[in-house]
């Protein structure tokens, strides 16, 4: 009896034939909704973007994989974060208007992906660490709402901000 109860301790789980043939329904949850990879990022589609002054890297976002799926409150993009040394590291992401964000996905160094889904979480006002906040506040979400179309927020971002910030820090005397 000592050595069953030992067995069944010892963590080690024999997937039955429906599990290995279903591993989308026994995946956890982040898991389940991931949408097709886009393209990988090529340099010519890269909009950068200002962080802030504080920021060691340089962000890019590649127009080409902007997405506003407004019903939904989400734009999904992929990052590229560049480092001072050149070394780009490359993000497939989501925000959720106006407030979360979630990772899909990492790019790896032969032009592939990595899914890496994460949960929701809330976005963060940090320099290097803050640019979901900052996409959301400056180009995505002005006013809590979505953009409607990817051209929308490609235009945000070739301007520096979306034009309804603009119009909101005018008005508050910035």
């Amino acid at each position: 009896m000592a050595a069953l109860a030992a067995g069944c301790a010892s963590g080690t789980h024999e997937m039955s034939d429906w599990e290995k043939n279903h591993p989308e329904a026994i995946a956890p949850p982040a898991a389940r909704d991931v949408p097709p990879m886009p393209a990988f990022p090529k340099r010519e589609n890269l909009i950068e973007f200002y962080l802030s002054a504080t920021a060691t890297f340089r962000y890019f976002i590649d127009a080409s994989s902007l997405q506003a799926l407004y019903d939904k409150r989400e734009i999904r993009y992929v990052l590229v974060a560049r480092s001072p040394q050149g070394a780009d590291n490359v993000r497939f992401e989501s925000i959720r208007c106006p407030d979360m964000f979630r990772l899909y996905a990492v790019g790896t160094a032969d032009g592939k992906w990595e899914v890496r889904p994460s949960d929701w979480e809330p976005t963060v006002r940090r320099s290097d660490l803050g640019w979901p906040s900052t996409l959301a506040r400056q180009f995505f979400c002005p006013h809590r709402d979505p953009i409607q179309s990817a051209a929308e927020g490609v235009d945000a971002l070739r301007r520096g901000a979306h034009p309804a910030v603009y119009v909101e820090q005018r008005n508050l005397g910035r």
